[in-house]
């Protein structure tokens, strides 16, 4: 059972260096050998592109653009009525992906529009992020990259947002019914929308296509005070295989590299485990 090689969010983490592409040397220096962004698309890619290529780093994943965040929009994909403007954002993420590296971008389904009750048109939205699910599948395909679906808690984080459970998120998948859309698993959502995490992981383990991180309630390092315990979750990840990246989508407490004594700590119980490296 090799070790999880860990991606750092630099979206969150190193937020003390104001551009993406000095956050990636700086990721990089902390010992990340891969990397995810939510939006870069405000940014230059040729400096990120340059810093990536200088310190042998990946890019793992970047979601899709948020749409009119000032409007109170986080994504379009479940959008009715913003299908042309999903698509035009569909291929803005994998010009980006494609000239960056990326193999997975995150598809984000949106929150219910203002002024509208979930019951109302949760299956207008339904089907229309199924429908461009299966349009992006298509699209991604052709470029040989893998799309992501992420269940967001509406008990905290996200009330509106439209895909707000694992369970829903399993259902949405089995109607797209394409290999190349999954499940993007963050544990501090999970633990927030339905707890049971074992269970759930071992149940929706087959869809899921990437991992994030963070401690509850707090959102600050794993090893932080909290509830998960994340040295379990990461033996239960590798004892169930799971080979791709595992995203540190979280808040530092302080000073970013002052907070990564975990990844050492993890480092240091995979070699008394006899776990290679």
């Amino acid at each position: 059972m090799p070790p999880l090689r860990f991606a750092a969010n630099i979206s969150w983490l190193f937020p003390e260096i104001p551009e993406l592409q000095g956050r990636v040397h700086a990721a990089a220096r902390a010992g990340f050998r891969a990397v995810e962004v939510a939006w870069p698309y405000a940014s230059d890619p040729g400096p990120i592109k340059a810093a990536l290529r200088e310190q042998n780093v990946e890019l793992v994943l970047l979601n899709t653009p948020p749409g009119d965040l000032q409007g109170g929009e986080l994504g379009l994909g479940a959008l009715p009525g913003r299908q042309d403007d999903f698509r035009a954002g569909l291929d803005q993420a994998v010009h980006w992906a494609g000239d960056l590296g990326c193999k997975r971008i995150h598809i984000m389904a949106g929150r219910v529009p203002a002024g509208r009750e979930r019951g109302s048109i949760e299956k207008e939205m339904e089907e229309t992020f199924v429908e461009n699910l299966k349009y992006a599948a298509d699209v991604l395909n052709q470029a040989g990259m893998v799309g992501l679906i992420e269940p967001i808690n509406s008990r905290i984080t996200e009330p509106r947002y439209f895909l707000n459970t694992p369970q829903h998120g399993a259902s949405i998948l089995q109607k797209v019914g394409r290999d190349n859309v999954k499940l993007q698993m963050d544990v501090y959502h999970w633990q927030i929308m339905d707890g049971n995490l074992t269970e759930n992981i071992k149940k929706y383990f087959p869809l899921i296509g990437h991992v994030q991180i963070a401690q509850v309630p707090h959102r600050n390092e794993p090893d932080g005070a909290g509830e998960l315990n994340f040295w379990y979750l990461f033996d239960l990840l590798q004892e169930l295989g799971y080979r791709g990246d595992v995203g540190c989508e979280y808040k530092p407490l302080g000073n970013t590299v002052n907070g990564l004594g975990w990844m050492e700590t993890y480092r240091k119980r995979c070699e008394v485990q006899g776990k290679p490296e």
